[in-house]
């Protein structure tokens, strides 16, 4: 079986986007094999999770009761099950994904402050969250975009941490924040500070050529070398540089050993393992395990290197 043919023999999730990504499809069938996320596998079992009460698990970012234990953080909530959906391309335009998000615009509220959830709350991660749910269902962030932009710290990315804990940038709340803000420009567009917060964001992770310490030159933390889906909150690599790819970023000398360790991660078969999963408690199972074949690193990956090679 080639690689393309095991790609297509998974989640309609995975396949649309094989077809758009890897195999240019006709936009009919991609559209029409995207049209099933909603009504087969995993979209459809993540949209049957949600609650009368418009939530997932009763809560926005925490599970009703629920926040962290030894155990990890659980992703049952309706933050993550809504970013998922969009990782998944639920069709954002009609349909049981819409109306599942627009109920849960209306119903649900941050823990922190009673905001709707197309508020956000003032730290950025949960308001990063809120911009790209909303941007990818179809909501003008434009208000809450501004608040990020606001928000960024003095050398160039963001930090969910209040400034009192920490002036520097981290890694993680970046890639949540540029995503955000890509996904606003996408649907509506960004003012000229946004434009120019995102360049600077940018400029913050390729300063460290997506993984190492400005100062010492070294990695900043060997999990980030490691590739996981979902990645929820968490940075790593594979992701930075599918964002890059999906905003058609300049390919940038710097991020030559991004790439390195990109290639060296796949296997003799042609596929890439899943390698960091995330503790805690999941609405769905996607993979096999860390350490088996990854269908979604592998066509993350896979795309980012047709990205990265110019091929059209």
């Amino acid at each position: 079986m080639s690689v393309a043919d095991w790609l297509m023999s998974g989640d309609p999730a995975i396949r649309w986007q094989t077809m758009r990504d890897l195999l240019d499809a006709d936009p009919v069938e991609v559209a029409d094999e995207r049209a099933r996320v909603a009504r087969e596998g995993w979209g459809a079992r993540l949209l049957a999770l949600q609650r009368p009460d418009g939530s997932w698990a009763g809560g926005a970012w925490f599970p009703e009761g629920d926040r962290e234990s030894d155990e990890g953080q659980p992703w049952t909530s309706t933050a993550h099950v809504l970013m998922l959906l969009t990782l998944l391309g639920a069709d954002p335009d009609a349909g049981p994904a819409h109306e599942a998000a627009e109920r849960a615009f209306a119903a649900v509220l941050w823990e922190d402050g009673d905001e709707p959830f197309l508020e956000g709350e003032s730290e950025a991660c949960t308001l990063a969250t809120a911009i790209a749910v909303g941007a990818y269902f179809g909501h003008d962030m434009a208000g809450p975009a501004a608040r990020l932009v606001a928000d960024a710290r003095e050398d160039g990315g963001w930090n969910c941490d209040p400034p009192s804990l920490s002036r520097r940038s981290s890694l993680h709340s970046t890639i949540a924040a540029l995503e955000a803000l890509e996904a606003q420009h996408r649907a509506h567009g960004l003012t000229p500070e946004a434009l120019e917060a995102v360049d600077d964001a940018r400029e913050y992770l390729l300063m460290r050529g997506l993984m190492y310490g400005r100062r010492s030159g070294a990695v900043i933390d060997p999990a980030i070398q490691r590739f996981s889906f979902p990645t929820y909150w968490h940075y790593d690599v594979l992701r930075a540089l599918d964002h890059l790819r999906a905003a058609d970023a300049p390919r940038d000398p710097r991020l030559a050993d991004a790439i390195a360790l990109l290639r060296a991660r796949r296997s003799a078969t042609g596929l890439w393992p899943l390698e960091n999963t995330h503790r805690g408690v999941v609405p769905l199972v996607m993979e096999d395990g860390d350490g088996r074949p990854s269908r979604w690193n592998t066509l993350h990956a896979l795309r980012v290197l047709r990205w990265w090679e110019g091929r059209d």
